[in-house]
């Protein structure tokens, strides 16, 4: 099959997809080159089945989470999967919210036990039948979910050693400072003298 492949075959696949899923992919898109399918969290690993097994996406490449708030379902779980037989690539989506979890896909593809501990340690999403759905990559002790849009840039609670314990201890944040971001380009230069500056001028250098 040639490379790239256009629209109208990405969209044929997703019209098939939908077609012969019965119900576990409800929609499709194309954009920017790329086929997006959408449908049920419930019906997720019917969906990765027949897309592995019948379309040949016999890889997950990755999978993690998108948040947006606002929405009553506010997770997106992104799905991305890979054809070696084909070179074709395709991106399947399920929303959720905070409480429903999504079926584990592990069985489905062994890789993805990484995947959803990441996705649950950063979004707090829940994978159910996941055989050890613990975090991965925040400490232990840790609260909340980093990735998520409502989560304070320093955290809930702040860690250090305590002499008099002789350990390190967890403490609740006392004040949170956000980063007071400084969108000056570095190509236009400040309208006053930055520290430092001043030694370039003793020394002869350039004005």
């Amino acid at each position: 099959m040639s490379w790239p492949h256009s629209n109208d075959a990405l969209a044929a696949l997703g019209q098939q997809a939908v077609a012969d899923s019965a119900g576990a992919i409800a929609g499709a898109s194309v954009a920017f080159g790329e086929l997006t399918l959408t449908g049920p969290a419930n019906r997720a690993l019917q969906a990765l089945t027949l897309l592995r097994d019948k379309f040949g996406f016999q890889e997950l490449i990755d999978l993690s989470g998108v948040d947006y708030p606002e929405r009553p379902l506010r997770f997106d779980v992104v799905y991305h999967l890979l054809s070696m037989t084909k070179n074709m690539r395709v991106r399947f989506k399920v929303q959720t919210d905070e409480d429903t979890p999504v079926p584990s896909a592990v069985d489905v593809f062994p890789v993805a036990n990484w995947y959803e501990r990441e996705t649950f340690d950063m979004y707090g999403v829940f994978f159910e039948g996941h055989p050890d759905l613990r975090r991965i990559l925040t400490d232990y002790g840790f609260h909340g979910h980093p990735l998520r849009k409502d989560f304070p840039m320093s955290g809930y609670v702040e860690l250090r050693y305590d002499d008099e314990l002789k350990r390190v201890v967890y403490e609740p944040v006392k004040s949170v400072e956000f980063r007071n971001w400084d969108f000056l380009s570095p190509w236009e230069g400040a309208d006053y003298v930055l520290p430092g500056d001043e030694k370039a001028d003793q020394a002869g250098g350039p004005k």
